[in-house]
């Protein structure tokens, strides 16, 4: 459980105690929670320096979740997209080892359940580390060989969670596709902004809390937090693994509600 990304201008001075340096909050934030997204990832093609800082910065036990890049889910809108999946495993992602948590591919809002789309780019994903990194071999010019990483460090299995935000994805048939490729579905709470689904799809649960009343600001409130924590509870009495990431980030609550939250299920 964590935060979705950890350099916030709004954070400095308020959550980041004043001085600290921008180098030393992503420390801070590993001292304080045990996971965090990566979401730069989203935006662009990361260096293998960035992900080696960032291993070297956490503790042993910190995950980190992998948000997929806009280039495959937004522009490509997953098809063809086998070029592009290499060069964004090539770009360091592997250096994390065995921090490397969950791959998020977030939808853009206006894609619409299509089965072959899905099936197509679910039978692409790497399952494990071995297949990340001999996808990441299939890299392009993009990532130029002195700057791509294609070594998987320590082998182990690999999870995907889609967070779609089309209301087609409710379907019994997008429950079944996701159910059958092992593809957790996003628990999404988007203050009413888009569907919330509530189909697994895997294994495990991943939460993203963008927003209790508002999208990406303001807080949850201390009813809203121990109701996410029960139900956090629940999937861990279950057995499942619980990733839990709050995206309200604007006007700097998010990392005061996650340390709330652990506080809930210490």
């Amino acid at each position: 459980m964590g935060v979705s990304g950890w350099r916030y201008a709004r954070w400095r001075g308020d959550f980041y105690p004043t001085g600290l340096r921008q180098r030393d909050e992503l420390a801070y934030i590993a001292g304080r929670m045990p996971s965090a997204e990566i979401n730069g990832s989203f935006y662009s093609l990361q260096r293998p320096s960035s992900y080696t800082a960032w291993r070297d910065a956490t503790p042993e036990d910190f995950v980190f979740a992998v948000k997929g890049g806009r280039y495959i889910t937004h522009l490509l809108k997953l098809q063809k997209a086998e070029t592009a999946l290499a060069n964004f495993f090539a770009s360091g992602i592997l250096a994390l080892g065995e921090k490397m948590g969950p791959f998020l591919w977030q939808l853009p809002e206006r894609l619409a359940f299509d089965a072959e789309r899905l099936a197509g780019f679910f039978d692409l994903l790497p399952r494990t580390v071995a297949e990340a990194a001999e996808l990441a071999r299939r890299h392009d010019e993009k990532v130029p060989e002195d700057r791509a990483f294609t070594e998987a460090l320590a082998d182990g299995p690999l999870r995907h969670a889609l967070e779609p935000r089309h209301e087609s994805f409710g379907s019994k048939a997008a429950r079944s596709l996701l159910e059958q490729a092992g593809i957790a579905t996003v628990v999404a709470d988007s203050a009413g902004r888009f569907p919330q689904f509530r189909h697994p799809g895997a294994d495990f649960r991943y939460v993203r809390l963008h927003g209790e009343t508002a999208l990406y600001y303001g807080g949850y409130s201390d009813e809203s937090l121990d109701a996410w924590a029960r139900e956090a509870r629940a999937w861990m009495d279950d057995g499942l693994d619980v990733y839990v990431y709050f995206d309200n980030d604007a006007d700097g609550r998010a990392p005061h509600d996650a340390v709330a939250l652990l506080e809930r299920l210490a």
